[in-house]
């Protein structure tokens, strides 16, 4: 009796170690932020997918507009698109500066974005009210673990596959944003909010995870170090809704905090 209970246990312990990925590990990738706009920012953050699902998202940046705001987001997408961080070829118009919309088309749609409580959507990319505020010497900290229930379908399985964001420059060294250096933000205009300094939503950082393989659509980006992927829908479809993030109360909150730098 004893050998025959031993013998069907057999085929349940082969098929455990026939698959040991049943009890996942933490597992984490590395992301260097690089300066996109030659103000001297950069950082590093941890992307780490715990063995429940939820995401631990660590960011450490330095060089950043002291005293402000800065949206962050996770770009990408599991539609196998190909995205990466732009440089300054991505000036099209020639400002010497690389907008958010120039740059959208390199690194893509948001996927999550880091504010620092409640909706992670992209309904909340431009929620500054909730986004991580650099300190009087730029230095940006941040800290945050999403639960698996509130992560974009696909999150954990192309984790390896998306890149980072960071917003909020100071063209003009003045120490905080302002209307002055390069006039109205028309990205937060064309979305329907009026009166943002285009140094609040310009990208000051960018950064792929290390060692990710090409995603499969090329989307004309532009490889700044250790290639990656960062999927996204089409373009039309973030126009019509990627910073349409914001939703009404979003919009407000983001007007009435920068406006009070100026």
């Amino acid at each position: 009796m004893r050998l025959s209970r031993a013998l069907l246990a057999l085929p349940a312990a082969a098929l455990v170690l026939a698959f040991p990925g049943v009890a996942h590990a933490d597992e984490s990738v590395q992301v260097t932020l690089q300066d996109l706009n030659e103000t001297g920012a950069t950082g590093t953050a941890t992307l780490t997918a715990t063995s429940g699902g939820d995401l631990k998202i660590m960011i450490r940046s330095k060089g950043m507009t002291p005293n402000s705001p800065h949206a962050q987001h996770v770009h990408g997408a599991a539609n196998g698109m190909d995205f990466h961080c732009p440089d300054k070829s991505a000036d099209a118009n020639g400002t010497g500066f690389v907008s958010t919309e120039e740059g959208l088309k390199m690194y893509g749609d948001i996927f999550i974005s880091l504010t620092t409580t409640g909706d992670t959507t992209k309904a909340s990319g431009l929620a500054v009210d909730r986004m991580p505020k650099a300190d009087a010497q730029g230095n940006l900290t941040y800290q945050r673990t999403i639960p698996a229930a509130e992560l974009p379908a696909g999150t954990i399985e192309h984790l390896k596959d998306l890149h980072l964001v960071q917003h909020g420059i100071d063209a003009n060294d003045n120490g905080k944003y302002d209307m002055e250096a390069l006039g109205e933000s028309t990205f937060a205009k064309s979305i329907g909010v009026n009166g943002i300094p285009a140094e609040a939503t310009d990208p000051a950082t960018c950064g792929m995870v290390s060692g990710a393989a090409a995603g499969s659509v090329p989307a004309g980006g532009v490889d700044t170090g250790d290639g990656s992927t960062s999927d996204s829908p089409s373009m039309t479809l973030f126009g019509v809704g990627a910073f349409a993030l914001l939703g009404a109360a979003g919009a407000f909150a983001a007007r009435r905090r920068l406006a009070g730098q100026r």
